[in-house]
């Protein structure tokens, strides 16, 4: 079994290429990123061929975080905000070897006019990635995490994605989100699998290592290998003290 380390929330108190060095050492088999614009590209890219792991995807710039902004995609009026931020992740995840670019929708009423907006803007998307080879990916987040966010369940992002009707566009399914707005992960999961694009995971409730809490993962993330699922699972949890003080828990899968 293997994983990806998330470096938004892993060792991100490293610059990143340092970040990526430790996730190697650490034994992960990929990582991923949040918002990795700060870093040149190609000081990534050199720490990603320097350990040989794989990039397995990025996020679209938030906004305007101090208003409140996270994701501008599904917001009307700032289509050309959201598609210059598409635009970037694409060039940067061109740089990098990147293979998905998660695209963040922001926070919306979730009427008519937003919902047009997403589609809209996920259909540029999605042809934009695919002169590329690459997958787009969204996600919900639960409403207390994230109240508000255009999708917060897994059938809202699955209409969206209906509506697009892309075939390089998939869905983040957050397991740390998805038990919260429901559970049945593992149903959940076999039925959709092949719209899934990357599976994340972290203890419920807390979101910290993923070795206690109400998911059992041992349990859960055999079963979905079992599915036929080959990608790293992203470890995308906020460490209960520092990320090398709890990094145990890949023991157990070891």
């Amino acid at each position: 079994m293997q994983f990806s380390a998330n470096l938004g929330f892993l060792w991100n108190d490293q610059p990143l290429p340092d970040a990526i060095h430790k996730a190697k050492a650490a034994g992960f088999a990929g990582v991923e990123l949040h918002w990795p614009y700060a870093t040149p590209a190609t000081d990534v890219a050199d720490a990603l061929r320097d350990t040989g792991l794989p990039c397995l995807g990025l996020n679209t710039q938030r906004g305007d975080v101090a208003a409140g902004d996270n994701g501008c995609t599904a917001i009307p009026g700032r289509e050309a905000e959201a598609r210059d931020y598409i635009d970037e992740a694409l060039a940067y995840a061109d740089a990098i070897g990147a293979g998905a670019v998660h695209v963040m929708a922001g926070f919306t009423d979730k009427g008519e006019a937003a919902q047009a907006t997403f589609t809209d803007n996920l259909t540029y998307a999605c042809a934009e990635a695919a002169k590329r080879g690459k997958t787009i990916l969204i996600e919900p987040l639960n409403a207390y995490d994230a109240p508000g966010y255009h999708h917060g369940t897994l059938n809202e992002a699955l209409a969206a994605r209906e509506k697009v009707a892309a075939d390089n566009l998939k869905i983040m399914f957050d397991c740390y989100h998805l038990q919260i707005m429901g559970g049945d992960l593992l149903r959940n999961i076999k039925v959709n699998l092949d719209a899934i694009g990357h599976i994340q995971f972290a203890a419920v409730p807390d979101r910290g290592e993923p070795d206690q809490g109400e998911v059992d993962y041992q349990w859960l993330l055999h079963e979905i290998e079992a599915l036929g699922w080959q990608t790293p699972f992203g470890a995308e949890y906020k460490a209960r003290s520092t990320t090398d003080a709890g990094i145990g828990w890949l023991d157990a899968y070891r």
